[in-house]
């Protein structure tokens, strides 16, 4: 064999090799995009859209981070979501929650933080400077209570409480804390058809079953229409 050929051959095997070995780095890539695309993924909830409670809370402290008291905390719960579920079927209720994710979307905008903490309870960080607030809540009041119709034409009354914290009131930036004066103020205005905004006292209110109960002095904004 010619030197030519010897060295033509040593090169096709070289080549072979390097192929060879660059195709489980190449499977790798590939399995690491479709891994990253499938977690990021999970950062949203698959019914409503919204992030997750891990991905909201990242975000969410960053928010609270960066504008401060001009933050506001917003707590939502379904009301008589049970009666709709079993009234109407669990297709019912998941349109309903998929209504209440649109519409807090709709309402809070791309740069909020809105997540879909389980089952009808939802939680919304914005940017919200204290002389909109009283506005912006009675808006988020009447979008929650309108009508929500179902794929078969049925119509279904709809409804949230909404309790809502800010760090000027309360005092700190701290999300958990800012989130349990919130929980809180809603369950002040539980079934009201009032947003209810955290006093410093809904702070100082003991949890019971990681929820929180009692009523102190409240400050109510927004009547539903």
């Amino acid at each position: 064999m010619s030197s030519l050929l010897r060295v033509q051959g040593q090169i096709g095997q070289r080549t072979l090799l390097l192929t060879t070995a660059a195709l489980p780095l190449t499977g790798w890539a590939v399995h690491a995009v479709a891994l990253h695309k499938q977690l990021a993924k999970t950062r949203r909830d698959p019914l409503t859209g919204l992030l997750r409670r891990d991905a909201y809370t990242a975000r969410a402290r960053r928010l609270l981070a960066r504008h401060g008291d001009d933050t506001a905390v917003v707590m939502i719960d379904a009301d008589r979501f049970k009666d709709i579920n079993d009234g109407l079927g669990h297709a019912a209720g998941d349109t309903v929650l998929a209504s209440i994710a649109a519409r807090l979307t709709a309402w809070a905008g791309p740069r909020a933080a809105i997540g879909r903490l389980g089952g009808d309870e939802f939680a919304v960080v914005l940017q919200l400077t204290a002389d909109r607030r009283e506005q912006r809540l009675e808006q988020l009041v009447r979008m929650l209570h309108t009508p929500v119709v179902l794929d078969d034409g049925r119509t279904v009354d709809v409804a949230a409480s909404v309790g809502a914290a800010t760090p000027n009131v309360i005092g700190v930036r701290d999300l958990a804390q800012l989130q349990r004066a919130a929980d809180a103020a809603l369950f002040d205005g539980k079934h009201s058809g009032h947003a209810v905004i955290a006093t410093a006292a809904h702070a100082t209110v003991p949890s019971i079953n990681g929820r929180r109960s009692g009523r102190p002095g409240t400050a109510v904004w927004g009547r539903a229409a």
